[in-house]
């Protein structure tokens, strides 16, 4: 009896220390990826603030006024005053479509989806069936197979 609980007890030990080293390697191989990880973050953040300098050196006002000259006649562009700019009242927005009115009635009986697409939901939306296009649509199909 003592000999079987010196062998599991042996079992046990031989268990837990192959979990610690598994662990261990599991561990060492996350630290490794989060320091690939903040490696490729700091460059980056490099690359980005040297391309933060790039476009502010590009978007100088005297160079983007001597290019404005220098193209005026492709471009054509002009100096903007304050003249130029209107009052938020002065735009005139689209007004919103109206709904379909067979979205707004709404519907009387018992009538399924099934039977208003004239479908099941397992066919595909992308063929529409031939024959349940000229079947008229009644308010008495109450399931799938009564629509077909």
């Amino acid at each position: 009896m003592r000999g079987l609980l010196y062998v599991m007890f042996a079992i046990g030990v031989i268990g837990l220390a192959y979990w610690a080293y598994n662990e261990n390697y599991r561990t060492q191989s996350a630290l490794a990826e989060v320091r690939a990880l903040k490696r490729d973050i700091a460059s980056l953040r490099e690359a980005l603030s040297v391309q933060r300098a790039e476009w502010a050196y590009l978007n100088r006002p005297e160079r983007l006024r001597d290019l404005a000259d220098l193209n005026f006649d492709d471009l054509g562009l002009m100096p903007m005053h304050p003249d130029q700019f209107g009052l938020i009242e002065q735009v005139a927005y689209p007004r919103p479509d109206p709904a379909p009115l067979g979205l707004l009635a709404p519907i009387s009986g018992t009538v399924s989806l099934n039977a208003l697409l004239g479908r099941t939901l397992a066919e595909p939306l992308a063929e529409p069936a031939a024959e349940s296009a000229a079947e008229p649509l009644t308010s008495s199909a109450t399931s799938p197979e009564a629509a077909r």
